[in-house]
Formats: C-alpha cells, structure tokens, sequence
C-alpha cells in the first residue's frame, strides 16, 4: 500500500487528519448551521433568497408533512427529482430531518430510468417538478409509491412572481407537458399542512442510511451507492479542512450550476458550503450561457464549481471575459477530466487556477484534490483529502510503485457501505476497506495523481494502451476545436484504433489538420485513424461526454 503523507509537502494548509465524526449526523451540523448563520443568506434562486432560518423553518414543514400527514416512518425512501430551485434544499433537509432517505433523481429520466430507479430504491414518496410530470404519468400504475408531491418552478419565490413564473413556463415557454396524475399532491399544499402539526426530531447514527445516490449507470444498470450520514458528515468535514485557507465563514458567495442531485454539487455545494454559511446561488439552465453569465454579472462570487464542459463553454463566451472575477478565490473541476487548454484559458482569463478534484458517488464524492495554495498541479487530480488513503494496483490486486499505471483504490471514511441491496455487485468493487474506482492512474514522487483513463475505456492498438483522455487533451490544445470525444473501434490489422468525434470551433476544421495536429503531440500509434465532426456531443445532464454513447453513434452510421 502507499500511504502519502501528503501533509508533508503542505504542513501550513490543510490538517493530515480531521474530526470526521464531529457531528451524529448531516442534521446536527444542519441545524448548528442555522444556529451561527440565521438571518444570513443560504440559498438564491431566479433572485429570491433563503436565509438560513427560512430554509430550518420550510424543511420542518416539509418533514411535518411526511411524519404527521403522510405517517411515514424513519428510513423511508423519498425520491426528489427536480433541477436546481429552492424547493430542492428544502426538500432535502425536510426528508433528512424526519431520519428518512433522500433517493436524488435526474429529472432528464426517461420514463423506464424513472421506473428502474424508483422500484429499485423502495420509493415511497417521489416529489417531482411539474416540467417532468408527463414521464411520471407514463408509469405511475408500475411503481409502488403511495404518494406524488408535484411542484412548480415558481412555487417558492413568493406572491406575484411565483404567479408570473409559473404561467410564463407553462404558457409562454410550453415547458410543461399536460399530465393528469390522480391524487398528486401541490407543494403549497405540503407547506400548508405541514405548518399544522409539529415535526418531531428523529435521533440518527452515524451508521444511518442518509443518501440513495445511484451511480449514472454508463457502465451498465444503475446502482444506488448507500452513503450514511456518517459517509456524508465526514467528507463534509475533509471538504472543509481542504478549503479552511481560503474560505471564510459567512463570507463566500458560490455559484452552483451543477444540479444539486448529483453528487459532486450535492455534498460540495450545497452542504460543505452551508456548513460555512455560504451564499449559494443556484443556477436553474445552465445550458442558457447568456442568462448563465448574465447571474454571474450580479454578484462578488468567490467560489465556482464545475466539470470541463461547463468551464469551456463559459470561456467560448465573450461577455464571460468581461465580468469583474476580483473576488474569485477558488475554481473547483470535478466530475470529468479538466483538459489541459481549458485550465490554462481559464486562469489567464479570471486570474485563478482551476483545481482539479476528483472523486466517485461511491466515496461521498471527494477522495482528492489539489491544494488550494497556489501549489496545484495542472493535469493532476491533486494529493488524497485528510483521512484518505490511496494504492494502485495491477490486474492480479498487486500494489505498484511510484510511476506506473494501474487501477486506482481509495479508503476513507467517505467511502460507501455499498451497493443498495447488491452484495454481488458490491463484492466487485470492495476489497475490505478499499474501494476500487475502474480508473487507470498513477502517481508520482511527490504524492499527485494523474487519472490517464476509464480502465473499461482504454484502447488496444496493436499491443499498445492509448488512453482516449490523453488523446482528447491533444485534440483540445488545438484553437480551432470546441469538444471532443475518442472512442475504440474495431481494427482488423491493430486490434482497434482511435477514432475521434470533434464540435468544431470553427468551421473551416478538416481531418486531415486535426490528424497533423495530433501528429505533433502524440506518438504514432496513439493518434486518431479517423475523425468525424458533430454539431453537438451526447453528454450526461451534468455535460459529461459518454463516450459510450458515441461509440454507439459511430455503429450507427457504419450500419447506415
């Protein structure tokens, strides 16, 4: 095993180890955050702001309603399936509150997703923004949850501009496709009730099942990772030692265009930084780069997080250029690789380094990180958070030495229990405390981690291993290039080849200089055979490219 003691290498920045059972559970530290912070702002929204007592009182309400009215019990499944909207911590904190388990939900499911994670999970409750109904509607018969709490975009933003809100979505912009589901209860119908009767505290263990996170399934069907409070309170409390030189209590002002569902925005965002008592500002479309940067604009934000996508596509925006970032402090990539142009565009834009972490849904997420002191390393996922081991190992489960390339393993306290109700499942990915991630990476003297890929992803070249990160770096570095993503396919001479799928920046893009390019920044063997232009790439709601949905494009045209 190789254990970094990475606070060698920074003793004046962050604790080697950090009180990661400080707290019985996400609640306590909740409700001692509502006890510090107040009156101060905790969560905005399309201009409408929570403070922190706002959002104590709602989410009593809310788990008033599921304990008294609906007589739900301590560990129920709740389902919350909306995009980023003040309902959402509400939602989240009512549900931890009354000790029942949030099961978060992408609102993009199909129907079948819809139904396969419900029916997994045990829902009993699904609360669900209007905009999605319709696909709801399509399986209600064939899920076993008794109750459905519908809520509209507007709901929470109060008196007339709720009203104009939600008729402007549903009226104006049709974003609201007809549903009729029978016996659906309102959200305002749950506040009203729920302000009748009084919540009771439910006592809960750090062994206590808090989260249902299922894991995007890109590698197969999706799995529920079970993270208990314990798992959640403590990369809470690594999160907060890792930021503790930079970021000030009731001072920091984060942008949130991550949805809040899943995990990276779920437990860095949303409850790191309300244990701070931040102001987070949620970003309902992202996708909407001109509303996006015009929220930007309003406010002194000192924090941002995101993945790749994101940050590229602010920077192809010229009006992001010109937004004052003299308050910036800290720029946070996770969730994919941060590519080597992206990172160097962004500092010389906004004057901070984009520090890439990384983590899994299966560790809480966050297993490391780069420091925050001005000492990151660009193309590196930084050194293992307080509390957190690392090893690499080969196919055989052997440890390697520094510099070689191998699966990836992480111990800590943030590391899931396992899979909900797959012991078979999670016999593939736990050996003992150790939690094998599927990813290929190495590690080098110092203690950084570089991830070179997906292990299920690489691509075999006549014997050789080429990485499709290492390759999408390259074909990034190029001006004229907006996205990309490199895929295997079948070779009859070399076993398989690189194919690259590119979004040109600029249209008068060919092949044949995308190849010479590559040629200048990749070994032979590792650059693209052929490379095909899209005007968009499939990506998950997160802006995650799937490669394995790119693959499947390219069999299509073959077919075709």
């Amino acid at each position: 095993m190789h254990n970094f003691p990475w606070f060698k290498f920074y003793p004046t920045a962050v604790d080697p180890e950090v009180n990661v059972e400080a707290y019985d559970s996400v609640v306590n530290l909740f409700e001692e955050s509502v006890k510090k912070f107040g009156d101060a702002i905790a969560y905005e929204c399309m201009g409408k702001t929570l403070s922190f007592n706002d959002v104590d009182n709602y989410s009593k309400k809310f788990a008033s309603y599921l304990q008294n009215d609906l007589n739900l019990k301590k560990g129920t499944r709740v389902a919350i399936q909306m995009p980023n909207c003040l309902q959402y911590p509400v939602a989240l904190f009512g549900t931890l509150r009354a000790g029942m388990v949030v099961v978060n939900a992408n609102p993009l499911y199909t129907p079948r997703e819809m139904k396969h994670q419900f029916e997994d999970a045990g829902a009993d409750v699904v609360v669900i923004l209007a905009n999605f109904a319709s696909n709801l509607e399509k399986i209600r018969s064939e899920i076993k949850a008794k109750h459905i709490i519908i809520t509209e975009l507007g709901d929470m933003l109060g008196g007339l501009k709720g009203v104009i809100v939600n008729l402007v979505v549903k009226y104006v912009k049709k974003m609201v496709p007809p549903y009729q589901i029978a016996r659906a209860i309102s959200w305002k119908e749950v506040m009203s009730k729920g302000s009748a009767s009084k919540f009771r505290k439910e006592e809960m263990k750090l062994n206590d099942l808090a989260f249902l996170q299922y894991t995007g399934g890109t590698t197969g069907i999706s799995k529920g990772a079970e993270l208990t409070h314990g798992n959640i309170v403590a990369n809470m409390q690594q999160i907060s030692a890792w930021m503790k030189p930079k970021l000030r209590e009731r001072e920091e002002i984060v942008i949130t265009a991550l949805p809040l569902y899943h995990i990276f925005a779920l437990t860095v965002n949303c409850l790191a930084m309300m244990k701070i008592g931040a102001h987070n500002v949620l970003i309902t479309n992202p996708r909407d780069m001109a509303g996006f940067i015009k929220e930007l604009g309003k406010h002194k934000f000192t924090v941002i997080t995101g993945v790749n996508t994101l940050f590229n596509g602010l920077l192809n925006q010229e009006a992001f250029g010109k937004l004052d970032f003299s308050s910036l402090k800290i720029a946070v990539g996770g969730g994919m690789a941060v590519q080597q142009a992206t990172a160097e565009r962004w500092q010389k834009v906004t004057g901070v380094p984009l520090a890439e972490g990384y983590g899994l849904t299966e560790t809480s997420p966050v297993a490391t990180c780069n420091p925050i002191d001005g000492t990151e390393r660009i193309g590196t996922i930084g050194v293992p958070l307080p509390n957190t081991d690392v090893k690499i190992i080969d196919d055989n489960g052997n440890d390697l030495p520094i510099g070689e390339r191998g699966e990836l393993c992480i111990k800590g306290p943030q590391v899931m229990r396992g899979y909900w109700q797959r012991p078979d499942e999670t016999a593939k990915v736990m050996d003992g405390e150790w939690f094998k991630t599927g990813d290929v990476a190495v590690m080098d003297g110092d203690g950084f981690l570089k991830i070179v890929d997906r292990k299920k992803e690489m691509i075999l070249v006549s014997g050789f291993n080429v990485y499709p990160n290492e390759v999408e770096n390259a074909i990034a570095l190029h001006p004229k290039v907006l996205e990309t993503g490199v895929i295997g396919m079948p070779d009859d001479k070399s076993t398989e080849k690189v194919v690259a799928y590119v979004v040109a920046k600029d249209k008068s893009l060919t092949a044949e200089e995308l190849i010479a390019h590559c040629k200048t920044q990749l070994t032979n063997y590792k650059v693209p055979r052929e490379v095909y232009f899209a005007d968009e790439l499939p990506k998950t709601n997160v802006g995650k490219i799937l490669r394995r949905k790119i693959k499947e494009m390219h069999e299509k045209t073959l077919e075709g």
